[in-house]
């Protein structure tokens, strides 16, 4: 029997596919109105967890306990959530217990706005007719921050920025006042000032509706802002539970404190070696990009009007140096990047090694050698129909047409093994295929894709964001080394402060397309003049 102010009680929980057990006899409460985090890597079963308690893990077998218990069905005991008909629990799905999940992009239909979405859910949890669940829809959107509410429902998802959709998912879940909110990993696609905007949100929704909230995430940062307590997971098991501020001033469990020393390092060499001093192998100056927009009315029949992501933005990367660009979504700093890699039309002057990017695209091969690029995830940016080798080697086709098959395949591996990889730990590595692989090793494919080539400069678009904390590091300590053995320079762009502070020499902050302030990393991080980057410094 549960106790009276308990909410859910999970006892022995085990789910297994196709006999493989993969969370493994695991027990934690959650009382009512208590914010609980779920914390482990990627592939410790916290998402598998969460998704089970409602049952929507396809193909999996699940044994145990979920004792659910409400205010409307405390006098009758609790309801085992594993054991009870399809027909009840698709009653309690939405109405007791809702959920966010992680991508937004990917949760929300992109065929209906997101004011037909959420009213949907009014309409068939709360039995409202369509008009007063239109009302309904746009109140939630309101509830939750988002300006213009009324016009924003008439939006589709694609219309609405990362922190609006992530608004949006969290209206559609809390359509039904729920007592539990599950929430997987909500502020993990946002920016560090949205992400502190949605974790206020939260917060304040949970008190206002006494809600209980369990909490899905890899960020140690957003546990210690948001939660009451935390419970650690590792391969399928709970190593560690308690107050959040006990665990995180005393942990027990090696893994616990391995999570929590997971912040990235400092590791750089702030001096420029003698024979690189005064090289540079970027500068840019008074770069403006603009994209033409449509103006309504009479006046969009004779002119169209522009759009300026990055207004006057000059710079210089030296040798062997990092700059980093911070700013929030739609700041313009993956603008000023695809402006660097020469993929978006500019004004202004922009050389890497003494070189200017061309109009046309037959010019631009010699300093497309020069500069590479790691992308955001590597996931979606490695083919899945390519073996490791085929991926590695594509830019030795192009640039290093006249090696041999040999030569290009001793070339890979050696590129592989900079990065760590390497045929004794992963045989067969250079057929295999990107799926076989974690997040952490498919960022380093990537690296190892840029490398080939021998280039001079990296553009780096958010290169760790989609990684846990702990992989995170050791791709920032590879990008490290890397850059102290080659005397490669980065263009990193991050949201991350810590990535910033760990990596970079120089910083630039981002808003609105204006560089509003730049210096020294730690100069400009240690004291902020401008008040935007002072809300960045103490949102991280």
């Amino acid at each position: 029997m549960t106790a009276p102010t308990s909410l859910l009680r999970v006892e022995n929980l085990c789910v297994s596919f196709a006999g493989r057990e993969v969370v493994h006899d695991i027990n934690f409460t959650i009382a009512l109105g208590e914010k609980l985090a779920l914390v482990g890597e990627s592939g410790s079963g916290k998402t598998v967890t969460a998704l089970s308690l409602l049952r929507l893990v396809q193909n999996a077998d699940i044994r145990g306990q979920a004792l659910f218990a409400t205010p409307d069905n405390a006098s009758k005991g609790p309801v085992d959530l594993l054991s009870m008909p399809e027909g009840a629990l698709r009653g309690i799905r939405g109405r007791d217990i809702a959920m966010i999940f992680q991508e937004p992009m990917t949760a929300l239909n992109p065929l209906f706005s997101v004011g037909d979405q959420i009213a949907e859910v009014v309409q068939l949890k709360r039995g409202l007719a369509p008009a007063e669940s239109a009302r309904a829809a746009i109140k939630l959107l309101a509830d939750t921050g988002i300006p213009e509410a009324e016009r924003r429902a008439r939006s589709f998802p694609h219309q609405l920025s990362g922190g609006q959709r992530q608004r949006a998912m969290i209206a559609m879940a809390l359509a039904c006042s729920p007592k539990l909110l599950l929430a997987d990993e909500p502020t993990t696609a946002l920016d560090v000032t949205l992400r502190g905007q949605v974790l206020d949100l939260l917060s304040d929704l949970q008190r206002r509706n006494g809600m209980a909230v369990l909490m899905i995430t890899h960020d140690l940062n957003l546990v210690h802002r948001f939660a009451d307590r935390v419970a650690v997971m590792e391969n399928g098991h709970i190593v560690e539970q308690g107050a959040v501020a006990d665990v995180f001033a005393h942990p027990q469990h090696p893994y616990t404190r391995k999570l929590i020393d997971s912040k990235p390092v400092r590791d750089v060499v702030d001096g420029v070696a003698d024979a690189l001093a005064g090289a540079s192998t970027m500068q840019a100056s008074h770069v403006r990009v603009a994209y033409p927009v449509t103006i309504s009315g009479f006046r969009g029949w004779f002119k169209s009007g522009e759009f300026v992501a990055v207004k006057d933005a000059t710079f210089d990367i030296p040798s062997g140096k990092t700059l980093g660009v911070i700013g929030e979504s739609g700041s313009g700093k993956s603008t000023l990047a695809l402006a660097s890699l020469g993929l978006l039309p500019f004004s202004g002057q922009l050389q890497a090694a003494g070189q200017s990017w061309s109009r046309q695209a037959a010019r631009n091969k010699a300093i497309r050698r020069v500069v590479q690029v790691v992308f955001q995830d590597p996931f979606s940016s490695l083919s899945p129909r390519m073996t490791v080798e085929a991926i590695v080697e594509e830019g030795l086709l192009v640039h290093e047409p006249s090696l041999n098959q040999a030569e290009r395949r001793w070339r890979v591996e050696q590129s592989l093994a900079d990065v760590g990889l390497e045929e004794t730990q992963f045989p067969g590595l250079l057929q295999r295929y990107p799926h076989e692989f974690s997040g952490g090793q498919r960022q380093r494919l990537a690296i190892a894709r840029a490398l080939i080539i021998n280039p001079s400069l990296l553009v780096l678009d958010e290169p760790t964001s989609a990684l846990d904390v702990t992989i995170q590091k050791q791709v920032l300590a590879l990008l490290q080394r890397l850059q102290r053995e080659r005397g490669l320079s980065y263009l990193l762009i991050t949201h991350d402060v810590d990535v910033i502070r760990a990596m970079a020499h120089e910083v630039m902050v981002m808003k609105d397309g204006e560089v509003v302030e730049s210096g020294r990393v730690l100069e400009v991080l240690d004291a902020p003049r401008h008040p935007y980057t002072r809300v960045l410094v103490s949102q991280a």
